[in-house]
């Protein structure tokens, strides 16, 4: 059987080590590459898939276009309005999000805490997956601290349509204050200004997406107490972008095999990173 990952740029992409590390480990000789596709294409590649093909991983910039490529979607991508997943079942493709499950996993995995609000920083496809992931973990107020409000209304509206029926509030990035147990940036780290870190400073749980480069200005700021000879650390939790790759792509390799994302799976996939 054949998967991949579909994106643009993709060259720098870690779902092939992982999913492979999956594949060994479940006894699998399946096949995982990554495809460049640039927007737009995301239908004309899928379209041109033989039966071979069991599932795809999909990236920037294609997470919209792969729930609307679908056959069916789940529950998941109707809330979020974007897939990161694409599975061939019954001889169509349905839609589904991992990435909210795997957020809320690698929370959970280092913060068994309270969470009754949070602030996200960005507001593109992957604060949507990760609002929904802090609603799903329990807050009932989610701001997002933003560059442009009106680019960030659709993630706004997939936040507020969780069941729990969040308050989200929009602002912007430069100006307003940081709230919540939980800050989860979704910003490049040239956006990371002093300033905006030094809002952060206060919030026990620091969840940075960005994983490249690393460490950025944000999650070096909590790795830097850690780091200090003679310190203990300022008891602050990091979730690294990461964390969240490894659990959604255990979530999708589920979805691909059938085989559960258990712990052994996800040592194999960890221990498949680079160092």
């Amino acid at each position: 059987m054949k998967c991949g990952v579909l994106g643009d740029p993709i060259a720098h992409s870690l779902s092939p080590v992982l999913h492979r590390a999956g594949y060994v480990a479940c006894g699998l000789d399946w096949e995982y590459d990554a495809h460049r596709v640039p927007a737009g294409g995301l239908a004309g590649f899928v379209d041109g898939l033989d039966a071979s093909w069991r599932g795809l991983s999909v990236t920037a910039p294609l997470k919209r276009e792969a729930a609307d490529r679908a056959d069916s979607v789940t529950a998941t991508v109707a809330l979020a309005g974007v897939a990161n997943t694409l599975v061939r079942e019954d001889g169509g493709w349905q839609a589904d999000n991992t990435d909210v499950p795997g957020a809320v996993r690698a929370v959970r995995e280092q913060w068994d805490g309270p969470v009754t609000a949070a602030t996200v920083l960005g507001g593109g496809a992957t604060a949507a997956s990760t609002g929904l992931a802090l609603a799903e973990l329990g807050a009932r107020v989610v701001r997002l601290l933003v560059r442009d409000p009106e680019r960030a209304q659709d993630a706004a509206a997939a936040i507020a349509r969780h069941p729990s029926g969040p308050l989200v509030e929009v602002e912007p990035l430069h100006e307003s204050g940081v709230i919540g147990e939980i800050v989860v940036s979704t910003i490049p780290a040239a956006a990371q200004t002093a300033d905006v870190v030094e809002r952060c400073a206060d919030v026990p749980v620091v969840f940075e997406v960005v994983y490249h480069p690393w460490p950025t200005p944000l999650a070096a700021s909590v790795l830097r107490p850690l780091l200090t000879p003679g310190t203990s650390g300022d008891g602050r939790v990091l979730v690294t972008g990461l964390d969240l790759l490894v659990h959604q792509a255990a979530l999708q390799l589920a979805r691909f095999t059938g085989h559960p994302a258990d712990d052994a799976l996800l040592s194999a996939m960890r221990a498949a990173l680079p160092a």
